[in-house]
C-alpha cells in the first residue's frame, strides 16, 4: 500500500471516529435536555457532522463527505440509539459530554488540517480550518438547544483545536510523515482540553466583567 493510501484511510478512520464521537456529545445533551429520540439524534448528526460539512465545502470537496458516505449518517444514529437506550451507562462516566467532545475536537482538528493540506490551502489557512472543524460540530450542538457554544465559555478549547492542527501543519512543512503528526496533534490536542477541564486553565479574561442579568 502506498504512503498516500494509507494517509486516506487513516484520515477516514479519524473522520469516522471524530463524527462518532462528537455524535455522543451531542445525544448526550440532547438526553439531558429531555428531547424525544428524533430529537436526539438530530442533534446527533448535528454535532458529529456539521464541522465536517463546513470544512469539505470550504475547500471544495462536494459533496460534503458526511453526505456522499452513508457511513458518517449511521455512526451518527449509532451514537444516537446507544445514548439514548444506554443513558445511565454512560452518564457514570465521569464528564461524558467533555471528554467525548476533546476526544471529537482532537481527531476533527487534526483531519481538517491534514485535509486542507491535501487539497493545497497554504499552511496559515489549513491549521486555521482544522481548527473550524474542530469546533464547527459543537457550535452547532450548543446552538440548537439555546446555550452559549463552548468555544466562547471552555477554557482552551478552541485553542488546543489550533494547536493539534498547527502540530500536523508544522509535519507537513518538516515532511514528517503524515501519521506521526497526525498522530502527535491528536494527542496534543486532547491533552491541552483534559488538563484545562481538570485544573481549570484558561486564557485571560475582562477584569471586572459580570454576567448579564437572566
Amino acid at each position: 500500500m502506498t504512503p498516500d493510501f494509507m494517509t486516506h484511510v487513516l484520515l477516514l478512520v479519524l473522520d469516522l471516529l471524530g463524527t462518532f464521537v462528537f455524535a455522543l456529545s451531542g445525544a448526550l445533551t440532547g438526553v439531558r435536555r429531555q428531547l424525544d429520540l428524533f430529537g436526539v439524534l438530530v442533534l446527533s448528526f448535528a454535532a458529529g457532522n456539521a464541522g465536517g460539512i463546513t470544512r469539505d465545502l470550504l475547500i471544495g470537496a462536494t459533496p460534503p463527505a458526511a453526505i456522499a458516505d452513508w457511513r458518517y449518517l449511521a455512526v451518527s444514529v449509532l451514537a444516537g440509539i446507544v445514548t439514548f437506550y444506554r443513558y445511565g451507562l454512560i452518564e457514570r462516566l465521569k464528564n461524558p459530554v467533555q471528554m467525548s467532545d476533546a476526544a471529537g475536537l482532537a481527531l476533527f482538528a487534526v483531519a481538517g488540517a491534514q485535509k486542507a493540506l491535501a487539497h493545497g490551502l497554504n499552511p496559515a489557512m489549513a491549521a486555521l480550518l482544522g481548527m473550524l472543524t474542530g469546533v464547527g460540530g459543537g457550535i452547532l450542538r450548543d446552538v440548537l438547544v439555546t446555550q452559549i457554544p463552548t468555544v466562547l465559555r471552555a477554557d482552551l478549547y478552541a485553542v488546543a483545536a489550533l494547536a493539534g492542527a498547527a502540530i500536523v501543519v508544522a509535519g507537513d512543512w518538516l515532511h514528517l510523515p503524515p501519521t506521526l503528526s497526525i498522530l502527535t496533534g491528536a494527542a496534543a490536542c486532547f491533552g491541552l482540553r483534559f488538563m484545562a477541564i481538570r485544573y481549570g486553565w484558561h486564557l485571560p479574561r475582562a477584569m471586572g466583567a459580570q454576567e448579564p442579568p437572566a
